[in-house]
């Protein structure tokens, strides 16, 4: 006896096309979305003679990442990391109020497939004459569309590699080096890889990466209670389902058009999946047959369950604003834009000079000829503006400090070149008769400050003399 497989084979899609208001949304989405992915890496902002012009630009020689007049260092990369906070924390505000509108409407997945089917509509026809094709003999006429649209597809797949790692380097100094094959290997490599994900994951797998290789759809329903609003079939109106103008049954009448134009291939009529994208194709291919059969609109709708009861009874669902305001999305959103703030807040009160102290520890300390005590510290001073600056080094105690820079024919002050650090070495020294040579530790307070514009900045280190 033979085994039996536990995974059946997938059965393939064909979405009908479909006109309504959620389709139309879908494609200024789609336009806007990809244009720009496609065209961001190619805007200028003038940063100075010293820095990129690239817009948005990751800069990962430098390791800066730059975003408009937004410049982002290694040290800051809480930036970065509150705003995949916030991120996580709109799709689960996003989710609970609206259900999985990220994934009917902006997911990269979503895009690229709703972008691929296009095209396989625009070459081999609606769903019938696609379905017909894909069971027809593999003919002349059969290879030709099948060729045409792969080549299509992969077209699109290496603008979408190719989009990728202008992000990562002049986009036009790249494209060049592209094409006069001077660009490194690791650019050939990722647009290669990128080029191969996003040609199979839109035009073979499509619905299976959301079933099989995203775990959000396993995760949402944690997210989601009877308020959220998400596409749902009104089955107290609908059944039984019967033929238009029989008074005996619901105004479902089987006519299929719900399924046959969601890009999940499921049946929205039986009930939450997980497989549902809440893309809201449905709703436009069921009010499109209610209107053709002088039927009210909304049998498939969002909506939602706690109203059910209500409407069962004929009554009026509440207000859509009473279920997306309610504790959980008020604490979501509360949550959300106190980080943003934060992020704000602490993105302006940034200063353009830094400095990082850090004593050395082997000798703690040198006795002097003299009998005085030196300390040594490195210093770490960063310029972030966009000019060469001078810094004066300075400090502030109790006791009475001299401080030194060592190999600089400039005094007290250091020359940073724009946008960059420099580590600069600096000697602390108390005289014998100081009670900072003889204390075990002295605080103290290394300052750095800007010439040109009278920032500046400090920290807190510690002197340590011969009772150390």
């Amino acid at each position: 006896m033979s085994t039996p497989s536990l995974y059946s084979a997938r059965e393939p899609i064909f979405p009908r096309r479909v006109k309504g208001k959620f389709r139309n949304l879908k494609w200024w989405i789609m336009g806007l979305t990809l244009g720009i992915y496609y065209l961001t890496p190619w805007l200028r902002w003038d940063r100075g003679p010293n820095l990129p012009d690239q817009a948005v630009l990751i800069d990962m020689a430098s390791r800066r990442f730059y975003f408009f007049w937004i410049e982002i260092w290694p040290h800051e990369f809480y930036f970065v990391a509150g705003l995949l906070i916030m991120a996580g924390l709109g799709l689960f505000l996003f989710t609970s109020a609206l259900g999985r509108v990220w994934c009917g409407y902006t997911c990269p997945q979503t895009v690229w497939t709703d972008l691929f089917i296009l095209v396989e509509r625009w070459i081999e026809g609606d769903r019938n004459a696609r379905v017909r094709l894909h069971h027809a003999k593999w003919d002349l006429r059969k290879w030709r569309l099948r060729i045409v649209k792969w080549v299509v597809w992969l077209v699109i797949a290496m603008a979408t590699g190719g989009a990728w790692v202008f992000y990562f380097a002049d986009a036009p100094t790249l494209l060049v080096d592209l094409f006069t094959l001077q660009a490194s290997a690791v650019a050939y490599i990722t647009i290669a890889i990128l080029t191969a994900t996003t040609f199979v994951f839109g035009g073979f797998m499509r619905e299976q990466i959301c079933n099989y290789a995203c775990p959000w759809p396993r995760i949402q329903a944690a997210m989601m209670d009877p308020d959220t609003i998400t596409v749902a079939y009104r089955d107290w109106r609908g059944e039984p389902r019967g033929k238009a103008h029989d008074n005996t049954t619901g105004d479902c009448i089987d006519c299929m058009a719900c399924v046959n134009v969601c890009p999940a291939g499921i049946d929205i009529r039986d009930g939450q999946q997980m497989e549902c994208i809440t893309c809201a194709l449905c709703i436009d291919a069921c009010d499109d047959v209610m209107d053709k059969i002088g039927k009210p609109r909304g049998l498939i709708d969002y909506m939602a369950l706690s109203d059910e009861a209500a409407e069962r009874a004929g009554g009026a669902p509440k207000s859509i604003w009473r279920h997306i305001f309610r504790p959980r999305t008020i604490i979501y959103t509360m949550m959300w834009a106190s980080i943003g703030m934060a992020l704000v807040y602490a993105l302006f009160i940034r200063s353009d000079i830094e400095l990082t102290v850090s004593p050395v520890r082997n000798p703690q300390y040198v006795l002097q000829s003299d009998g005085s005590i030196r300390n040594i510290y490195d210093v770490r001073l960063r310029n972030k503006s966009g000019d060469d600056r001078e810094f004066h080094l300075s400090l502030t105690s109790d006791a009475i400090l001299r401080i030194e820079v060592p190999n600089r024919n400039q005094g007290l002050s250091v020359t940073v070149p724009a946008d960059s650090t420099i580590n600069q070495q600096v000697f602390v020294t108390a005289r014998p008769q100081d009670p900072a040579a003889s204390d075990d530790t002295t605080a103290l307070r290394l300052w750095v400050e800007d010439l040109e514009t009278g920032d500046r900045a400090s920290q807190n280190t510690t002197f340590n003399g011969r009772d150390q």
